[in-house]
């Protein structure tokens, strides 16, 4: 695998979707349209390993050897392993994930938590591009997802979705998520209420300098951000839902060759840890 490489692959596994695409690594735009097909019902890891070839046979990638390949995952992600499995089957729970890709794929891969990846998309492209301090990236969809990002290092496996409400019974995501949205059949200011608990919670517990939200609702940020009353400035992600795509083809290469650097990967390999 060539370290000068200018483009990745992303695949950005989620609940209920499976996207990729390929990505220019010197702006993180798309160089391909954005291939996307259902998560499969039960996501257990051989029915999600066919659905991920089905992404790349589409985008002509499967042979691309030569092509880093990142994929981001909705669990806690840790040396490779899977250590948790909120959106997808519990055989997940504990298991080798990385290998198990690269095997069935037959290629190295870099594979790394979701949001964490979204996380690096918005710091190397995006919102939190240049920012000090604490940046913390929530991602709304199916469950909240979270990355932390202090002074341009990536604090892995944050998982703040998962904080719990005293007294309630139900963890964050479960009531504040997008899905909780849908669910509930709230209308914009309803929830706005419960992310004004989730963030207001998030800002005692952590004081970030930066909120920067994402997921697909991002794109109708202005109908619940200004909602919001925080102290912390809260801002839409740049790209948006495309950002777990991005980041998992930025850190494709990184992730590869951590020791060798060239002016597209320099940055990178301080933000996270394989």
């Amino acid at each position: 695998m060539s370290a000068s490489a200018t483009r990745a692959v992303g695949v950005d596994i989620g609940g209920t979707g499976i996207k990729g695409a390929v990505v220019d690594l010197s702006t993180g735009e798309l160089l391909t349209d954005r291939i996307k097909v259902a998560t499969p019902h039960g996501a257990e890891p051989e029915d999600v390993l066919d659905a991920v070839k089905v992404v790349l046979d589409r985008l002509e990638v499967t042979d691309a050897g030569d092509v880093p390949l990142g994929v981001a995952f909705p669990a806690i992600v840790k040396n490779g392993r899977t250590l948790s499995a909120a959106n997808v089957a519990d055989t997940w729970i504990d298991f080798e994930a990385e290998s198990f890709f690269e095997k069935g794929l037959g290629r190295q891969i870099h594979f790394a938590n979701d949001a964490d990846v979204a996380g690096v998309a918005e710091l190397r492209y995006g919102a939190a591009r240049d920012q000090d301090g604490l940046v913390i990236l929530t991602t709304l969809g199916t469950g909240i997802g979270s990355a932390m990002i202090y002074h341009g290092v990536l604090i892995p496996n944050s998982e703040l979705g998962h904080v719990h409400r005293a007294k309630h019974g139900k963890d964050a995501e479960a009531w504040a998520a997008y899905s909780a949205m849908e669910r509930d059949e709230l209308d914009w200011p309803e929830w706005a209420e419960r992310l004004q608990w989730y963030y207001s919670h998030i800002e005692f517990l952590f004081s970030p300098d930066l909120f920067v939200v994402g997921g697909g609702v991002s794109k109708h940020a202005d109908k619940f951000l200004p909602l919001l009353d925080l102290k912390t400035p809260i801002v839409p992600a740049v790209h948006r839902n495309n950002a777990g795509i991005i980041g998992a083809a930025a850190l494709a290469l990184a992730g590869e060759r951590p020791g060798v650097l060239d002016e597209t990967t320099e940055d990178l390999a301080g933000t996270t840890a394989h």
